[in-house]
């Protein structure tokens, strides 16, 4: 099973992910981790990305995934997912992907931006991922607060998802 924790760019989800891997004892990938060195230098000067710079990266992903899933590695993997072609690309139809959406307001993200370090995705670039996002319909994700703390979200996806 591959669990995709998906939102915009500080909802959460690298954090939400590695605690809900290490709670369950499965894996943890970052879909930032595949992002080319030149996606990585846009966003770092504040130039948002196109569907043309993500149409790569995310067909590297589902690859991996397609490998994740046939030598059955459970994977926590967090990744934007903003619009639903890419969760198309993703696999939203298969029923072995769960998407969990981490969603919260322009305000929260932007305070938690302010205070993020170390990070290549630039601040500025937040309203960009606002107007890309569309959200997912409620049928295809688990919807959950993103101002809750990393421990109470990891617990909701548990008990929705009946994993233990």
């Amino acid at each position: 099973m591959i669990i995709i924790v998906m939102g915009v760019s500080g909802s959460g989800k690298s954090r939400v992910g590695q605690t809900l891997a290490q709670r369950l004892g499965w894996q943890f990938r970052d879909a930032d981790d595949f992002h080319t060195q030149a996606a990585k230098e846009k966003m770092k000067q504040a130039i948002p990305l196109n569907d043309q710079d993500r149409q790569p990266w995310l067909e590297v992903i589902r690859s991996a995934m397609d490998r994740w899933l046939v030598a059955s590695e459970n994977t926590v993997l967090a990744c934007s997912a903003l619009k639903s072609s890419y969760r198309q690309v993703l696999g939203i139809q298969d029923s072995r992907i769960q998407f969990i959406y981490l969603q919260g307001s322009f305000e929260l993200i932007d305070e938690r931006l302010k205070h993020r370090q170390n990070h290549f995705m630039h601040e500025s670039l937040l309203p960009s991922q606002f107007e890309t996002l569309e959200e997912p319909i409620p049928s295809e994700a688990i919807y959950i607060d993103a101002s809750q703390s990393p421990e109470a979200i990891v617990q909701i996806v548990i008990n929705k998802l009946h994993i233990k």
